[in-house]
């Protein structure tokens, strides 16, 4: 697979209707809200809050147009009272959320980081995911090719990755198949789309 994540096309799973757009999606490419306390949005990262849900598609510019539009007091059928930052709050809850899976794969034994060590499991075909801080030197990052029907993760930063593996900063991290590498992917797709931008400066090696 090139250098683009997840597959485009998962006919498994349960699917729901972006508000914002009206397309029908796998839940896993959507982000679910719910009615918080003081009748808040409050984004459902993961899934698993009570009480009636609304989607919209993990994508910036659908949930910008579900802010402008008043599309949540439509879909959860109340008045409700819309954070402000909400699209960048979900931005920093996603980013977090990878940066958690990914750590469980360090601890694990399912992840590394450092460019020798990158390369030593790809060499070896161990790597399912390869990722690059989207703020790494663009020359060193093109010494290191996605695994071969693998996925690539290019937009978390350095300092991002670091924080998954205990150190100031990282550059390259690679991730073995598994359940855990999947989520990972799922969930760093989701991010994607709530990505400014995917450009950056170039770093050092953390």
């Amino acid at each position: 697979m090139s250098r683009g994540g997840a597959k485009k096309d998962r006919s498994d799973g349960p699917e729901r209707t972006c508000m914002a757009t009206g397309e029908v999606r796998p839940k896993h490419a959507l982000i679910r809200f719910v009615l918080g306390p003081d009748a808040q949005v409050v984004p459902d990262i993961l899934g698993k809050l009570p009480g009636r849900g609304v989607y919209v598609t993990a994508d910036r510019e659908a949930l910008d147009r579900a802010v402008t539009k008043k599309l949540f007091a439509r879909g959860l059928k109340t008045r409700v009272e819309v954070p402000e930052g909400l699209t960048d709050e979900v931005e920093r809850q996603l980013a977090r959320r990878v940066v958690d899976l990914i750590s469980l794969g360090r601890k694990s034994g399912a992840a590394v980081a450092g460019y020798e060590k990158v390369k030593d499991w790809l060499a070896k075909e161990e790597a399912l995911v390869l990722v690059q801080a989207v703020d790494g030197s663009g020359r060193g990052k093109s010494k290191l090719s996605t695994p071969h029907f693998g996925h690539y993760i290019g937009w978390l930063t350095a300092d991002e990755l670091g924080l998954a593996f205990g150190r100031e900063t990282v550059i390259h991290a690679a991730l073995a198949s598994g359940g855990l590498a999947q989520r990972v992917v799922e969930e760093a797709q989701r991010l994607r789309g709530l990505r400014k931008t995917e450009g950056g400066k170039g770093r050092l090696e953390g």
